[in-house]
C-alpha cells in the first residue's frame, strides 16, 4: 500500500471514528434529556389526581382535544418525514416536511390559546382542575414553542445545504424532540379530557 494510502486511511479512520463518536454523544445527551423530562411530565400528570381527584368539568370542549391530538401526530409524521428526507439527500423535500411540522405546531398553539380563554372562565387557574390545566397544558405549551424555535432553526441550516447523508443531526435531533413533545401530549390529553366523571365546575371546583 502506497504511503498516501496509509495517510488517507489514517485520516479516515482518525475522523471518522470523531465524528461517530460525537454523534453517538449527541444522541446520548438528547436521550438523557427526554428521559428527565418524560419523569417531570410523569410527576405532573400523576398530580392531577392529588389536586383535583378524578372530576373533569364538563365544559371542557372534547372536540378540539381531541382535533389537537390529531393535528400533534400528524406532525409527527410530518416531522419523520423530514429526517427521511435528509438522510437521502433530499433537500428540498427535508425543508417542506419541517414547514409544514412548524405550521402544524402553530395551529396546536392556536387551539390551546383558544382553550384557556374558554376555560378561564369555567375553571379558572386558581380552582383545583384549572390548577393542574393550565399548569400541565402551560409547561407543554412551553416545549412546543421550543419544538417551533428548534425546528426553524433546523429549516435555516437545511436551505443553507448544511445536511446530507451521514449529515443530518439537525434534523433527527429536532424530529426526535418533536416525537417526545407529541408524545407527552398523547398521555397529558386523556388525563386532562377523558379520566374521570364529567362534572359541573361550580360544584366541584
Amino acid at each position: 500500500m502506497a504511503m498516501t494510502d496509509l495517510i488517507h486511511a489514517d485520516l479516515h479512520e482518525r475522523y471518522g471514528t470523531k465524528a461517530y463518536s460525537s454523534l453517538t454523544m449527541h444522541r446520548l445527551g438528547l436521550w438523557l434529556f427526554i428521559i428527565s423530562d418524560a419523569f417531570f411530565f410523569t410527576a405532573l400528570i400523576s398530580s392531577r389526581y392529588f389536586v383535583s381527584g378524578t372530576d373533569r368539568p364538563d365544559a371542557l370542549i372534547q372536540e378540539l382535544g381531541l382535533a389537537l391530538t390529531a393535528v400533534l401526530l400528524l406532525s409527527s409524521l410530518s416531522a419523520y418525514r423530514s429526517e427521511v428526507a435528509a438522510s437521502h439527500g433530499d433537500t428540498e423535500g427535508a425543508k417542506r416536511w419541517i414547514m409544514i411540522t412548524i405550521i402544524a405546531g402553530f395551529v396546536f398553539l392556536g387551539g390551546v390559546v383558544f382553550e384557556w380563554y374558554e376555560a378561564f372562565h369555567d375553571f379558572p387557574p386558581g380552582s383545583g382542575f384549572g390548577t393542574t390545566f393550565f399548569t400541565l397544558t402551560g409547561i407543554h405549551t412551553t416545549h412546543v414553542i421550543s419544538g417551533i424555535i428548534l425546528l426553524a432553526f433546523v429549516y435555516r441550516r437545511a436551505a443553507k445545504g448544511e445536511y446530507g447523508p451521514g449529515h443530518y443531526w439537525g434534523v433527527e435531533g429536532a424530529a426526535k424532540y418533536w416525537h417526545f413533545v407529541d408524545l407527552a401530549w398523547v398521555f397529558i390529553y386523556p388525563t386532562l379530557y377523558l379520566v374521570g366523571e364529567s362534572v359541573e365546575m361550580g360544584a366541584h371546583g
